[in-house]
C-alpha cells in the first residue's frame, strides 16, 4: 500500500535583512526563486518531480504582485508543469502553505511539494495605501472595532499583568539568545547564503543588536503611553524560505530520510479586542483535539510579533521558560511576515535534533489565520 504520510525532507531561509539592509537589493521573485531551488538542490530531488508549489506573501503588492509563487519558480528555470498556488494568510503564510501542501498529499492529489514563502519588506509599504481610483479594502458601513497591532500587543501585555520591565527583559533575552545560536553555528544549516548584486556574500541575519536593559528601557513606545517598543517588537525585514515535503513512500523510492512530520495542526480567527492572542487559544484547541498536554511537549515556538505573544503564551499554558524560543525569535532576528512560519519550522526541527528531543509546538498569532502546529522528529 502507498503510504501517503507527509513527511518533512528539509526547510532552508536566506538570511533575513533589515529594512533597506542588505538583502533589499535584491528582488522579490530572486529571493524565493534562491530557496524554491535551494531545497531542491540540497536534497537532490530532480524539479520535475515536484507535483505542487504553494506558497505566498503578506502584500502581493509591486514586486510580490501577481503570483510571485509562480513568478519565482519560473525564474529559477524551474518546471512548468509543476502546478502552483499564491497565497496571504498574513503572518502565518508560510505555515498555511504548509498545511494545504500536506493535506494534498495526505489526500494522495500529491507526492511531492514545495511550500515556500517570501517578503521583501523594504520594497512594499507594510500597510499598503489605495491608489486613486483602487476603493479601499473596507465598504464604507464597516462597523467593526479591529484595532492596530501595536494596540492590540499592549492589551495583551495589561491583560496578563506583564509591565513594561517584563517585555524589556524578554526583548534582551531575544536578543541575547539568538547571538548565542548563531555564535554557535545553530543556524547555519538552515541558511542558504546569499550573493548580492556587488558580489558580496550574506551569510548571516542582520537583524542582531548589541544592546542593553538600561538602552531598551530608554527607547520611546510604539504608541504613546504603550508598552512595547522597537526594542520588544518584531523587526520590518526581508527574507524568504521554503519547505520540501513528499509522501513517506516517495521518499523511501528517493532514499530521502524524512525529518520530521506535522502531527497536528489548526488554523483559527483571532478575538478582535485583542488579534494577536490567538496562539493561547489555538493551542488550547490543538491540544484537546490530540490529547496531549503542555508536559509533554519539548520545545514550543511562538512568533514574537511583539513581546506580549509569547509571554502570554508561556503564562496562560504554564511553558517553562527553558523550552520557550530558545533561539531566540523574530524581535532579534526578524520577521519577513510571509517567510516567518518556514523559519519558525525549520528552527523547530534542527533543536528537535540537537536534543535528541520528539515533539515541538510552533504557533503564529495572524488574526484570522492563526495557527497552531505540532511537529514530530523522526
Amino acid at each position: 500500500m502507498k503510504d501517503t504520510t507527509p513527511v518533512l525532507v528539509d526547510a532552508v531561509r536566506t538570511p533575513f535583512g533589515k529594512r533597506d539592509g542588505w538583502v533589499s537589493a535584491l528582488h522579490a521573485v530572486e529571493l524565493l526563486s534562491r530557496v524554491q531551488r535551494g531545497v531542491l538542490d540540497r536534497t537532490g530531488v530532480e524539479p520535475d518531480a515536484v507535483d505542487q508549489v504553494i506558497g505566498g506573501c503578506v502584500t502581493p503588492l509591486g514586486e510580490q504582485y501577481g503570483h510571485v509563487v509562480r513568478t519565482a519558480w519560473l525564474y529559477g528555470g524551474l518546471p512548468p508543469a509543476t502546478g502552483a498556488t499564491t497565497i496571504d494568510a498574513q503572518c502565518s503564510t508560510s505555515m498555511q502553505a504548509s498545511f494545504l501542501l500536506t493535506g494534498q498529499i495526505a489526500n494522495g492529489t500529491a507526492d511531492a511539494g514545495v511550500a515556500c514563502g517570501v517578503e521583501l519588506m523594504s520594497r512594499v509599504p507594510l500597510t499598503p495605501k489605495q491608489g486613486t481610483g483602487a476603493g479601499t479594502p473596507r465598504p464604507a458601513d464597516w462597523a467593526l472595532e479591529t484595532p492596530d497591532q501595536y494596540t492590540a500587543a499592549d492589551r495583551i501585555a495589561r491583560k496578563r499583568g506583564l509591565t513594561r520591565a517584563d517585555l524589556d527583559a524578554f526583548g534582551l533575552r531575544s536578543q541575547h539568545y539568538a547571538r548565542k545560536a548563531w555564535d554557535a553555528g545553530l543556524f547555519d544549516r538552515q541558511v542558504l547564503p546569499l550573493e548580492l548584486p556587488d558580489g558580496e556574500p550574506v551569510t548571516r541575519d542582520q537583524g542582531l543588536r548589541e544592546t542593553s536593559t538600561e538602552a531598551l528601557a530608554g527607547l520611546r513606545p510604539t504608541v504613546p503611553d504603550g508598552l512595547h517598543t522597537a526594542g520588544t517588537s518584531s523587526q520590518v525585514s526581508d527574507g524568504a524560505s521554503a519547505a520540501l515535503f513528499l509522501s513517506r513512500s516517495r521518499a523511501d523510492e528517493l532514499g530521502l530520510r524524512p525529518r520530521a512530520r506535522l502531527l497536528g495542526q489548526c488554523v483559527i480567527g483571532g478575538d478582535l479586542e485583542y488579534l494577536l492572542d490567538g496562539p493561547v487559544d489555538a493551542a488550547r484547541k490543538l491540544l484537546d483535539r490530540t490529547g496531549l498536554t503542555i508536559g509533554d511537549i519539548d520545545l514550543f515556538e511562538v512568533n514574537e510579533a511583539f513581546a506580549a505573544v509569547p509571554l502570554s503564551f508561556a503564562r496562560a499554558h504554564d511553558v517553562p521558560e527553558d523550552k520557550l524560543n530558545v533561539l531566540g525569535g523574530a524581535i532579534a532576528l526578524g520577521h519577513p511576515a510571509g517567510a516567518t512560519g518556514i523559519r519558525l519550522l525549520a528552527t523547530a526541527v534542527e533543536e528537535l535534533e540537537r536534543r535528541d528531543a520528539s515533539l515541538a509546538m510552533i504557533a503564529i498569532c495572524a488574526a484570522a489565520a492563526t495557527s497552531c502546529v505540532l511537529v514530530e522528529r523522526i
